[in-house]
């Protein structure tokens, strides 16, 4: 069986610039990954091109096991797609954009169906250029669901949504993806990547770099403690027989977190004066992600 999403060894050149370089990545159905990387890393070349808008120099691009070139109009309405670039006619509602982008389409959802869904009910009659980014976003979004898609790409999803319309796309993406939807998902919104993804992708200089599971992006095991001033951790360092180190007020400690440690962890921080704020046994995907690049632009 052919995988939802896939890019094998794909290059894509500007001129003497590479702007992909032997980048592959693959998306099941049912399965949600962020792609995420700096900014000029390549994720949005990598969105066009497996969507079929521009063709890769190297390597090859399926959807659902079709090339998105050759067979662009099947892909499209088995995918659906929000991007960076692009829009609604002015003025246009979404109720509008909604209801015209139907006609096209053999078969689709109910669009106030749509709108109920993606909380648009109070801006639905109101035009393009008035709606918040936000609400934009959103319509967006629901153009992407029109089609009862068996794939979503999603270029940042999130961009200028507020916290409650980010909770309404979080639900979404995870009703679509119980119902065996692949997801593809490009953010710089590093705590709505970890919320969302089940597996995440880095892209840096126009290459996959780490391909993985969230568990598996987080290193090595280890105690993440917050207190709210510095203490020497050599002392603790002996208590508990590891590696412990210090910046600033997090401590962090080279040892897999257990019951009795956290007991010892806690002893020692009362009996040096400070108060433990939080505690962890991994690294935040923030905290990952960044070690990542260094190390990338470090080998560089």
């Amino acid at each position: 069986m052919s995988h939802a999403i896939e890019a094998v060894g794909v290059g894509v050149d500007f001129g003497a610039t590479a702007a992909l370089r032997d980048a592959s990545l693959r998306v099941e159905y049912g399965e949600t990954v962020a792609l995420l990387g700096p900014n000029g890393a390549g994720k949005t070349t990598l969105v066009e091109t497996l969507l079929g808008f521009r063709r890769p120099d190297h390597g090859t691009v399926r959807l659902h096991g079709l090339d998105p070139m050759r067979d662009h109009a099947e892909v499209v309405t088995r995918t659906g797609a929000l991007l960076q670039r692009g829009g609604v006619w002015a003025p246009m509602t979404p109720r509008q954009v909604l209801t015209l982008t139907a006609t096209y389409y053999a078969e689709t959802r109910p669009p106030d169906e749509l709108i109920a869904l993606l909380d648009l009910e109070r801006c639905s009659r109101t035009p393009w250029r008035r709606l918040s980014g936000g609400e934009q976003q959103r319509t967006l979004l629901a153009l992407a669901l029109l089609a009862r898609p068996r794939a979503l790409v999603l270029d940042e999803p999130t961009t200028a949504v507020d916290p409650e319309g980010r909770a309404v796309i979080r639900e979404v993406i995870a009703t679509e993806r119980a119902r065996g939807c692949a997801i593809l998902i490009t953010t710089h919104e590093l705590v709505e990547a970890e919320r969302m993804a089940d597996r995440v992708a880095v892209l840096h200089h126009g290459h996959v770099v780490v391909d993985g599971a969230l568990d598996d992006l987080g290193g090595e095991p280890e105690l993440i403690i917050e207190l709210d001033r510095p203490i020497d951790p050599a002392a603790l360092a002996v208590e508990l027989d590891c590696d412990v180190t210090i910046d600033g007020t997090q401590l962090r400690c080279a040892i897999v977190s257990r019951p009795e440690i956290v007991t010892v962890v806690s002893a020692h921080v009362t009996r040096a004066g400070a108060n433990l704020l939080s505690l962890r046994t991994r690294a935040t995907l923030e905290e990952r992600y960044l070690q990542i690049i260094a190390d990338e632009r470090s080998r560089a």
